[in-house]
């Protein structure tokens, strides 16, 4: 394992992120939904790095079976809270493909969301013709590998490590 984001790293770019957030949501309501499984570690600490009042939802997605992605989106549970004419900010722990959170994003405008953001703990620089390009918050940017820890898995293994790591 080749540890690429240690713990400190994590936290300190945790909190940038969080007064980054606060100050663009600053005087508007905020929903945040994390993509679980592999959003709850970052969901977690970002939610309370975040110095406003916010709703907290969560929604099961799978994009990936056998370390590699499927190309379609499996909704394996759904929103508590009604996501229209809310700001929503949309968590997950890793944007690779693009496919899980555009997919989710479109989802969400078309139940009436008056806004959708994205924030992810780590941003492959990598293409993405099918997916969504870019978060609008990204913790660390990472060249393609397969990462691991910090939500991050292999086959539902290594997600409760501390850091992030790459097993190539």
């Amino acid at each position: 394992m080749d540890i690429l984001f240690s713990t400190d790293r994590i936290a300190e770019r945790i909190a940038a992120m969080g007064n980054e957030i606060t100050e663009f949501y600053r005087d508007r309501p905020l929903t945040v939904i994390a993509l679980m499984n592999g959003g709850i570690c970052f969901a977690a600490d970002l939610s309370r790095a975040i110095a406003l009042p916010i709703w907290l939802d969560s929604i099961g997605v799978a994009s990936y079976a056998n370390r590699t992605s499927t190309g379609s989106l499996d909704f394996r549970s759904t929103l508590k809270l009604d996501p229209k004419g809310r700001e929503i900010l949309l968590l997950d722990e890793v944007l690779d493909t693009g496919t899980t959170l555009k997919h989710v994003s479109e989802k969400l405008r078309a139940l009436g969301a008056s806004g959708v953001r994205t924030a992810v703990m780590v941003e492959k620089e990598i293409p993405r013709p099918n997916g969504l390009a870019h978060a609008d918050w990204a913790g660390f940017l990472c060249p393609q590998r397969y990462l691991v820890g910090y939500g991050l898995d292999a086959d539902e293994r290594y997600r409760n490590l501390p850091y992030i790591a790459a097993i190539d």
